[in-house]
């Protein structure tokens, strides 16, 4: 794999930032590796009651995406997330069940769907969450991204739009080469 993205589905940020990773996957022929990253684990299971219907249709997804990896069916997984993301964010309905049962059908997963309330993936989804935040941990969230020959990973970047090719490669091979090296720590500015 040629970058790895931990994720959690009801992420708006997170959406975007995996919408760069497409195109530059796209533009550079790379390929992505799809994992878990909970925002219900990180913050302890506590979740405010207006975002519990989105934390429990993200735990689903999230099952499904590990139970899709088992199998090293990462374009499954990738185009799982590209349907639950379109049907949410893009569409700005709220992810819910009937978001997932859409998507799952519109990529034609229907013989992995057991995994969704599967709950035995519920300890895989727990250790792809634990890889990706004691990599770019702590004080970390959704997303994170690893690539080969980086000692970490990182959180983010975080984007407030989806830029065209030519900004999406330029944020890659900018950040590329900084992700590789050990002395490299943050980059941050405030968000408008």
């Amino acid at each position: 794999m040629d970058a790895t993205f931990f994720f959690d589905p009801a992420c708006p940020w997170t959406w975007r930032t995996s919408r760069w990773l497409v195109t530059v996957a796209d533009a550079r022929g790379l390929s992505v590796e799809w994992r878990a990253f909970s925002l219900a684990i990180l913050n302890d299971g506590q979740v405010p009651p207006e975002f519990a219907a989105a934390m429990a249709a993200s735990g689903r997804v999230l099952r499904l995406v590990e139970a899709l990896r088992a199998q090293g069916r990462h374009d499954d997984a990738g185009r799982l997330y590209t349907e639950v993301g379109t049907r949410s964010h893009d569409a700005g309905d709220p992810l819910g069940e009937k978001v997932v049962a859409a998507a799952v059908e519109a990529t034609g997963l229907t013989d992995a769907a057991a995994a969704l309330d599967d709950e035995r993936w519920d300890a895989a989804v727990r250790e792809s969450h634990s890889l990706a935040y004691g990599s770019a941990g702590p004080d970390v969230g959704s997303p994170v991204l690893m690539v080969p020959g980086a000692a970490r990973g990182i959180h983010g970047p975080i984007l407030t739009e989806v830029p065209g090719t030519d900004d999406a490669l330029t944020i890659w091979d900018s950040m590329l080469p900084l992700m590789r090296l050990d002395t490299f720590h943050e980059l941050k500015r405030a968000r408008r």
